[in-house]
């Protein structure tokens, strides 16, 4: 008996957790031990903590400004985890444009030479109505020199990026579920799949729709009152078009297409509608919809349609949503630890191709600050978020509202003023140059500040 008492204090097993699973099978306690252990087993099993993984930079969402910010930070030599919900990488959303603060921002990260191998420059751009009467022309190096402009294909910009990352660098199947503050300073995320972690940094690159924004109280975007078919046009032996930004003007609704590459062409089609409406994924109906919006329009418009597989990859549809950042009211950037990019931050509307660019400008800003808070310890994390959201405000918020207000102004659909914008307005007066001086911004080469 005093053996087996021994054994059992030298195990240190209090009784409240005590169990028979605890101990070896050959092993019998007394009936005094084999009583506590059947009141045990009545009440409960003890379940040790769930782990809590920590990390130093966690970056939830893995679209462009997520994989932007993880490359950037792993360029300066810092660590982070992205945590992307899908179970790979995207490969929805056709293309984008990119004008040369975007390539800026993507030569100081090291990938901009692959990509460029890989889509058009694009030369200029043409302006027409529906009816095919040629409004303007520009030449965008006639503008200004320097100007790159290339339609680069969604997938292929996430998969260069990922490319650059370790390969543990982004774990999939990963949807934060619950966000909490630490009494440490820490921020806690807990996964739908029960994983917790502990993060010193949260970067919430979580699109439009972001759980990390809600979560620090920004409002929910706002309807801009537009919506927009876009797709993905494939010619197997060479596409015709000339390398350059087709745009043409109806009422209440425009259209446009970009060359990608010499076999793919990107297009889109924008139309008014009042109110936000049931989403539609099928690629059929979809693709219907797009037709009955265009009938009559120009022929090298239509036949881009006919040339777009019906596939959820290849043609969507989605609303253009935005959230004005007003001082004072919007909350700032950051909140403790905690810091949101691009479009989690500052939804925008797609009507000066800037969304993505700036994103990528956020990543680069964004990691330079907290590298140099990192590597020198001259300033708390805290605090290097609050200067990325100061330094990146006056840039975002006045892009994002001339972004809204040019998409009213070419939604037009009363008769009358769409005759003033297509005879005296555009032919007249429309100058492209003040429409890139945004595209001048340089966030400077990718080293710690």
């Amino acid at each position: 008996m005093a053996t087996t008492l021994q054994l059992a204090m030298n195990m240190s097993i209090s009784s409240s957790r005590l169990t028979s699973s605890s101990l070896p099978s050959s092993f019998h306690l007394p009936k005094p031990f084999s009583n506590i252990l059947a009141r045990n087993r009545s009440k409960h099993v003890f379940v040790p903590k769930a782990t809590i993984r920590k990390e130093d930079v966690v970056i939830v969402g893995g679209g462009i400004a997520g994989l932007a910010t993880a490359v950037s930070l792993h360029r300066l030599g810092i660590k982070s985890l992205v945590l992307e919900q899908a179970d790979s990488l995207r490969t929805g959303g056709t293309s984008l444009t990119l004008f040369k603060n975007a390539w800026r921002v993507l030569d100081s990260i090291g990938v901009a030479d692959e990509l460029r191998s890989q889509f058009l420059e694009i030369q200029g751009m043409e302006i027409r109505t529906e009816k095919g009467k040629r409004l303007r022309s520009f030449r965008f190096k006639d503008v200004d020199e320097s100007q790159e402009v290339r339609a680069v294909e969604r997938r292929i910009l996430l998969k260069t990026l990922a490319d650059q990352l370790p390969s543990n660098g982004i774990q999939f199947s990963s949807k934060v579920a619950n966000i909490e503050s630490s009494g440490a300073g820490e921020t806690l995320l807990e996964l739908v799949n029960g994983t917790k972690l502990s993060a010193k940094t949260l970067i919430g690159c979580d699109g439009v729709r972001s759980s990390v924004a809600k979560w620090m109280g920004f409002s929910e975007p706002k309807y801009s009152g537009h919506y927009a078919f876009r797709g993905l046009a494939y010619f197997p032996n060479r596409q015709p078009y000339e390398p350059r930004v087709h745009y043409i003007y109806g009422r209440g609704v425009r259209a446009g297409y970009i060359p990608v590459s010499h076999t793919k062409v990107y297009w889109f089609i924008c139309y008014n509608n009042s109110s936000l409406a049931p989403r539609v994924t099928d690629p059929s109906q979809l693709m219907k919809q797009a037709r009955d919006l265009i009938k009559g329009w120009p022929s090298d418009l239509l036949g881009l349609l006919d040339s777009t597989p019906e596939d959820p990859d290849t043609i969507n549809l989605s609303p253009f949503m935005d959230r004005w950042l007003w001082p004072a009211i919007t909350p700032p950037a950051s909140k403790g630890n905690v810091v949101v990019v691009g479009d989690a931050w500052h939804p925008m509307t797609p009507n000066l191709g800037q969304g993505g660019c700036c994103a990528l400008e956020d990543a680069v800003v964004l990691a330079k600050k907290l590298s140099a808070t990192m590597k020198s310890g001259e300033q708390s994390i805290e605090e290097a978020l609050q200067s990325y959201g100061k330094e990146r405000w006056p840039r975002i918020f006045p892009i994002t509202v001339q972004a809204n207000l040019v998409g009213k102004l070419l939604q037009w659909d009363n008769p009358g003023v769409c005759y003033v914008r297509n005879e005296i307005l555009v032919p007249k007066f429309v100058q492209i140059g003040p429409l890139l001086k945004h595209t001048n911004y340089d966030p400077g080469a990718l080293v710690s500040d």
